[in-house]
């Protein structure tokens, strides 16, 4: 059965539901920019992911929070007591954790822990590498900023919850029914195979940078992990094209925002600034759901890349920021290129096979 909803109480749902989304965010920065503890810059990406991809505050959220919180902990403590020493089976073991990431991010129940779990497998061994006694304090600056979304996320909805006579309307797809159980056993296959390819796609340049310890690598490995995980999905072509267009668009973005406050250095123009795109980037993924991971890709990409270098402490900020942009887009276009051929590939032997 249909409900009706007048486009006055749609309206009343989509302000409320932008107003929310906006208000988080900015308050997030507010928090990290102002504060700037260790890895500070990712809550509000987290904030923005949250808002963009569930409903409301459930359970679930927060048991995936204390997962995500467990597995940081014992990650950081692990490469604290001295794994760093054997290169190879550290190696081995990122590669083991990242394919477990890849292949939780195809359940849509398990994308923050995922999430959380790339970015601590990445960065955390990384660390312990380059200096072993700051791994435990990255571990828990990813902690406080995965707390914080959350806490955050739950404030939002508690001051501007949903309406009981609105909640009625909302644009989700409807959810599909229970698979059976060879639908079940091909679905499990099929994320087995898609996590193999992301793995074999990123790895090798995690590799690279594990080798070579690139200066100022922490920020590329962080967008890589988020970047790549998106390539665990299937029809990747697709996916590769827009990942190409929302980072190239939320590269560019990043680069206004930070010539705009080179302009005007002052921390309420900051907020300002940022308050307005969140205003903006919270309409469009509000109001055009079939766009909205366009959006949200869009503004998690200019978040990752400007907070990163505001939250940082580099004195040549200029040098640092146009650096970081460089060696985000090599990383970007190479996870892209090899996305494609690979797709290209599988695409040319599953027509020879038939």
């Amino acid at each position: 059965m249909s409900v009706n909803i007048l486009p006055e109480a749609q309206q009343v749902l989509l302000t409320r539901r932008i107003l929310r989304y906006a208000l988080g965010v900015v308050l997030a920065m507010l928090l990290a920019y102002g504060i700037n503890w260790t890895f500070a810059y990712v809550m509000p990406v987290f904030v923005a992911k949250f808002f963009a991809d569930r409903p409301e505050p459930t359970k679930e959220t927060f048991d995936e929070l204390f997962l995500a919180m467990v597995v940081t902990v014992l990650i950081a403590m692990a490469v604290s007591n001295g794994v760093t020493q054997y290169p190879l089976i550290l190696l081995l073991l990122v590669g083991l954790l990242m394919f477990w990431a890849y292949y939780l991010f195809q359940n849509p129940k398990w994308n923050f822990f995922s999430t959380i779990l790339m970015i601590t497998v990445l960065l955390v061994p990384y660390m312990g590498v380059i200096h072993p006694a700051a791994a435990l304090m990255l571990g828990k600056g990813l902690m406080i900023s995965g707390c914080g979304a959350v806490l955050i996320f739950w404030l939002m909805h508690s001051l501007l919850p949903d309406l009981d006579s609105l909640a009625m309307w909302s644009a989700v797809n409807p959810e599909q029914g229970a698979a059976s159980g060879d639908t079940e056993r091909t679905y499990e296959a099929e994320r087995v195979r898609n996590a193999l390819k992301a793995l074999a796609i990123s790895f090798p340049v995690i590799a690279y940078f594990y080798y070579f310890q690139i200066n100022g690598a922490l920020l590329t490995m962080a967008f890589i992990g988020i970047l790549s995980l998106q390539l665990s999905c299937p029809k990747s072509i697709k996916l590769s094209l827009f990942l190409l267009l929302t980072n190239l668009v939320g590269g560019i973005l990043a680069v206004i925002a930070y010539e705009l406050l080179v302009t005007v250095p002052w921390f309420p123009f900051l907020l300002a600034m940022m308050a307005l795109f969140s205003l903006l980037f919270g309409q469009k993924i509000c109001t055009e759901p079939g766009k909205a991971p366009i959006y949200a890709g869009i503004f998690s990409a200019m978040l990752v890349v400007f907070g990163a270098v505001i939250s940082g402490s580099d004195k040549a900020i200029d040098v640092s920021f146009y650096t970081r942009i460089g060696q985000i887009s090599m990383a970007g276009i190479y996870l892209i290129f090899v996305a494609l051929l690979v797709d290209l590939h599988c695409g040319a032997t599953s027509k020879a096979d038939i």
